[in-house]
């Protein structure tokens, strides 16, 4: 049995869309492309940012669809690393590692918004 969540900062999916975030931000930041480099900071805080929202409404329902929307903030940040990779904006490495962090980041939502939808 997992951790009892009392608050928004225990919940892990949080966590790991921060760290993620953070490792973006930091990655874009010398980015003299600032429509892009603009466009992935938002999209990676984007993530954290609505589980939070969500969590906050106190409302199942709310909360599921702020759920959706860090799922699909999630994807547009792993489709912006596929971009950046492809016209060398970011080590291809380095991409790779921050596109598995998205993949494991949405996988964690799915599950999430399916324990919401079946238990609360």
């Amino acid at each position: 049995m997992g951790k009892k969540i009392e608050r928004f900062e225990d919940l892990e999916v949080r966590r790991e869309s921060m760290q993620l975030a953070g490792e973006t931000y930091k990655q874009f930041h010398d980015l003299h492309d600032y429509g892009f480099r603009d466009q992935i900071q938002r999209a990676a805080v984007s993530v954290p940012s609505n589980i939070v929202e969500g969590y906050e409404r106190r409302s199942n329902k709310g909360y599921i669809q702020f759920l959706y929307i860090a799922r699909g903030s999630c994807g547009e940040l792993r489709t912006q690393l596929y971009i950046a990779i492809e016209v060398s904006l970011i080590d291809k490495a380095q991409g790779i590692r921050l596109i598995e962090c998205t993949r494991k980041i949405s996988a964690m939502l799915t599950r999430l918004i399916q324990t919401r939808r079946d238990k609360f």
